[in-house]
C-alpha cells in the first residue's frame, strides 16, 4: 500500500546515514563495478558521494567482494549480511545492521543505487518531510509515473521486519517489502532531466555524459 504526494517545503531531516548500493554486476555493461565507470572527469560513485555528503551524517558503500577497490573514497565498505540472498534489499539490510552498530543515534538510512548519479540535493530532506504527515513509515523517490523503490528513506525500526521478509520467497523485491510495510512516494519532475536517470547500458552512460556536457546538471 502506498500514497503519492508532492512534498512541500522540506522539514528538518532526522539523523540519516546514506547507503550507496554498489553491488550490481553491470552485466549489460560488460561486467565490473558500475559505480567506478567514468562520468565526465569523475566516477559515478564520486558524483553520488558529492551529492550525498551535505545531506547525511555519514556514507557507507554496500558491496561484496574485495573492498580495496573502493579505498580511494575513504568510506566504509560493507558486504551483504545474508549469505543466501543478494540484491538491493540485502544491501539495505546490511546498511541497517551497520548503522545500528556504528551510528546508534541515527534514526534512518537513505538507500541510493550507485547508477543514479544525478540524485537531487534535497533528496533526504524531501523524503523525510514526506513521512511526517503520512501514515506510512517509508518514503520512496519517484519521477514521472515511475517509483524508484531502492532510492528510499527507511526507519531503522524496520530492521527486524526486513530480516523476516527476506526469509520468504520474494525477498529480492524492494517494492514488495515497501508495499507490505506501507510507503509514500515523493515525486520529482523529469524536466529538464530525470534526477533518477539510471545507467544500465553503455548507451545510458553516453546519454548521461551528454547531460553533463549540456550544462543542465548542476553540481
Amino acid at each position: 500500500m502506498h500514497i503519492s504526494v508532492v512534498a512541500g517545503h522540506p522539514a528538518q531531516a532526522p539523523q540519516i546515514i546514506a547507503v550507496i548500493l554498489a553491488g550490481g554486476q553491470a552485466r549489460r555493461m560488460g561486467g565490473g563495478d558500475k559505480a567506478l565507470r567514468m562520468l565526465g572527469r569523475t566516477t559515478l560513485l564520486e558524483c553520488l558521494v558529492a551529492r550525498l555528503s551535505p545531506q547525511c551524517a555519514a556514507i557507507v558503500i554496500s558491496a561484496n567482494g574485495d573492498p580495496r577497490r573502493f579505498e580511494a573514497y575513504d568510506l566504509p565498505v560493507i558486504p551483504d549480511s545474508t549469505e543466501d540472498a543478494s540484491g538491493p534489499l540485502a544491501g539495505i539490510l546490511a546498511g541497517m545492521h551497520w548503522t545500528a552498530t556504528e551510528h546508534p543515534d541515527a534514526t534512518h538510512i537513505l538507500s541510493v543505487t550507485a547508477d543514479t548519479p544525478f540524485i537531487p540535493d534535497n533528496l533526504a530532506s524531501r523524503l523525510a518531510s514526506g513521512t511526517q504527515n503520512a501514515p506510512h513509515p517509508i518514503a520512496c523517490a519517484s519521477s514521472g509515473t515511475r517509483i524508484h523503490a531502492p532510492v528510499a528513506l527507511w526507519p531503522l525500526g524496520l530492521k527486524n521486519s526486513l530480516e523476516t521478509f527476506m526469509a520468504g520467497e520474494d525477498r529480492k523485491s524492494v517494492q514488495n517489502f515497501a508495499s507490505r510495510r506501507g510507503f509514500v512516494a515523493i515525486n520529482w519532475p523529469i524536466i529538464p532531466y530525470d534526477p533518477f536517470f539510471n545507467i544500465n547500458t553503455p548507451e545510458d552512460l553516453e546519454k548521461a555524459n551528454e547531460l553533463v556536457l549540456s550544462g543542465l546538471i548542476i553540481d
